[in-house]
């Protein structure tokens, strides 16, 4: 049975909430760095998700970019806009971010 990308996201939410429940004092912190950098200021929240998910691409991890295109989505990401954040990634990684770039895609299909 193939796994959905909304399961994988929940699965996710799941590894991420244990990891929180077993080390607080580090992870408590960091959730404010991630609230500190990417909520509104100049630059949106839709856009510094959009950044994340490109850098996700980029740097191959798979589970951020299901994290990062998730949030995206959810600050109103349009499909045109996360096809240009996979081209930027495919611009800054090289080869690698193409094939990444294809798993991001069928991500954003598995995830609208």
């Amino acid at each position: 049975m193939t796994t959905t990308y909304q399961e994988n996201a929940t699965s996710i939410d799941k590894r991420v909430g244990a990891l929180f429940k077993a080390a607080p004092s580090v992870l408590m912190p960091y959730s404010q760095l991630v609230k500190a950098a990417s909520g509104d200021g100049a630059l949106e929240a839709k856009t510094k998700e959009l950044m994340a998910f490109a850098i996700s691409i980029a740097i191959r991890c798979e589970d951020c970019i299901v994290f990062h295109l998730r949030a995206a989505l959810k600050h109103g990401a349009s499909r045109d806009e996360v096809i240009e954040a996979i081209s930027v990634a495919i611009e800054m990684g090289g080869g690698p971010s193409v094939v990444y770039g294809g798993r991001a895609l069928e991500a954003l299909e598995g995830l609208s």
